[in-house]
């Protein structure tokens, strides 16, 4: 993980306000999000794993899933996630729903960031910086 200092952190939006402005250049909301905090991800790369740009938010007024929601930005960073290759032996079977887990587990969470990507992802931040502040 690589931390970026930006202009956006300690900023307060609209979170509805943010999705019209990041999705459409290719911002998704992260899936590990609860009421009170979660992350716009921007896919850098999916070869040998995957690398984003990651925005982290905390809920400053009401909740996540409610219209509202204010929230307040914080230190955008650089994250890898490497796969491993083959079928994933840990799926598991959910017995009321019958659904499996198809996805693999990642085999290091926390993989060392390719330094290619590290200007690419530092000029995503100016962007970022632009759009919302500019």
């Amino acid at each position: 993980m690589i931390k970026i200092a930006s202009r956006i952190e300690g900023e307060i939006f609209s979170l509805f306000d943010l999705e019209q402005s990041l999705k459409p250049i290719g911002y998704t909301i992260g899936g590990n999000w609860d009421y009170e905090h979660g992350y716009f991800d921007y896919k850098i790369d999916d070869s040998h794993g995957y690398q984003f740009l990651r925005v982290p938010f905390r809920t400053k007024s009401g909740q996540l899933d409610s219209r509202g929601a204010a929230v307040e930005m914080e230190r955008p960073f650089l994250l890898a996630h490497r796969y491993e290759g083959g079928l994933d032996d840990h799926s598991n079977i959910g017995n009321v729903s019958a659904a499996f887990n198809q996805f693999q587990e990642p085999e290091d969470p926390d993989a060392e960031f390719p330094e290619k990507y590290v200007g690419l992802g530092r000029s995503l931040v100016q962007e970022l910086e632009s759009l919302l502040l500019d």
